[in-house]
């Protein structure tokens, strides 16, 4: 029987829905919050056809990467006294609409002015955390606003060292964010109208965006805090807890935690390291630990099977090196010397390395050996903000460009 025209395309929809989701990376890390992409088919033969640029864009500062969602590139950045979200077409980079607002975050460092934080797409709503505590939720489509509010003058949490920088996260129908504060560690607003609807713990802000996990069937946000491990039900309960810093007040927890097989993974430099831990019940089972395997200063690693790829060391001195991990012993199979920090995507069987100096390395998701595939230089200057994977175009930007990049 012949399909009715309007019947004819649902069915071409209902079967292009998982190619168009697939396409998207909402949020910090991607879709899973793991630094995966499902993409394939990329193009792998730099040394005969290397990635070349698509289109280029002036940019202002901040080390926040892009979201890519429902057919827009979501740039978050700051230029002069206001900081900007901007939706851009994927295909040629023109603005689609702006949203702006006044800021008067300044880096007590003179290092950067922010923000930081990637911008969270949830359905029709965009989300951004601003570098002065600007919590805002735009409309997706138009760019308009829905409501705003600034945490720091609502819970006056401890001044952090690089302003705000622990993105937020959405669970079972609530914004969850770390703002820091006492009694206030952990925050939930309704995403429709930003009321606080709960709070708990007393965990200082840290650099660390979320992630989530399934813990007796139910969602949990797993947060790497100022203090440590904080894993928290979508009601407002702390059920996990675990203290992992530096002594030293002068340090940061930047890595997102990683969640495999009921395992949790945290990683942080300052002579601390890296630690596995297993959840069972109110308890927490340490598996290993090790400052001489992964100590990531703030870049994520990602998990391909039972294995880790990150980076290990601090990121001064440009002796960071790249490493491969067992996740299950910390044992390490592999070291590359002076690699760099670098952001790095899991894709299509290999490794997407952005290094801090603008090349794009790409390399075999190997536990036997490093074996590179090809290296090119993408970008000049310093790159802090991570990569992001999308619809064949890889997106990456410095301090003056938002650069996009065929890979296929």
């Amino acid at each position: 029987m012949a399909c009715t025209e309007m019947a004819c395309t649902m069915i071409v929809l209902v079967l292009l829905l998982p190619l168009l989701l697939a396409a998207d990376w909402p949020r910090y890390l991607g879709p899973n919050r793991d630094g995966h992409s499902a993409e394939t088919k990329l193009n792998w033969d730099w040394k005969n056809a290397p990635p070349k640029p698509i289109w280029a864009i002036d940019v202002g500062t901040g080390f926040a990467g892009v979201a890519v969602a429902g057919g827009k590139v979501f740039l978050f950045h700051r230029i002069g006294n206001e900081e900007i979200l901007i939706a851009l077409d994927p295909a040629t980079g023109k603005e689609v609409w702006k949203f702006a607002y006044p800021t008067r975050y300044r880096d007590d460092f003179d290092f950067d002015n922010g923000p930081r934080c990637v911008p969270l797409v949830e359905g029709e709503t965009v989300f951004t955390y601003g570098a002065d505590g600007d919590l805002q939720a735009v409309e997706a489509a138009t760019g308009k606003p829905r409501w705003a509010k600034n945490l720091l003058k609502e819970y006056a949490p401890k001044k952090g060292y690089f302003g705000i920088g622990s993105g937020p996260i959405l669970l079972d129908g609530k914004l969850l964010v770390n703002v820091g504060a006492k009694g206030a560690g952990i925050v939930a607003f309704d995403p429709a109208t930003g009321k606080e609807l709960w709070k708990c713990a007393d965990d200082g802000p840290s650099y660390s965006t979320p992630t989530t996990m399934t813990l007796e069937g139910k969602p949990h946000a797993v947060f790497f805090t100022r203090a440590g491990l904080l894993v928290v039900n979508a009601a407002g309960q702390v059920k996990q807890s675990f203290p992992w810093r530096a002594r030293i007040d002068a340090s940061v927890n930047a890595a997102t935690p990683l969640v495999h097989e009921g395992s949790i993974f945290l990683s942080t430099s300052y002579n601390v390291g890296a630690i596995l831990l297993k959840p069972e019940g109110n308890e927490l089972t340490e598996v290993w630990k090790s400052d001489k395997s992964l100590s990531c200063h703030y870049n994520t690693p990602v998990r391909v099977g039972e294995y880790l790829f990150g980076i290990d060391g601090r990121q001064e001195g440009g002796g960071a090196r790249l490493r491969c991990v067992a996740w299950k012993t910390g044992d390490v199979k592999w070291s590359v010397e002076k690699f760099g920090c670098a952001s790095l995507i899991a894709v299509d069987g290999g490794i997407l390395a952005l290094t801090e100096s603008g090349d794009l390395v790409g390399f075999d998701a190997s536990e036997k050996a490093f074996a590179e595939r090809g290296r090119v230089s993408l970008l000049k200057g310093t790159v802090r903000a991570a990569p992001v994977l999308s619809d064949g175009r890889l997106y990456v930007r410095n301090e003056k460009q938002l650069v996009s990049v065929g890979l296929k």
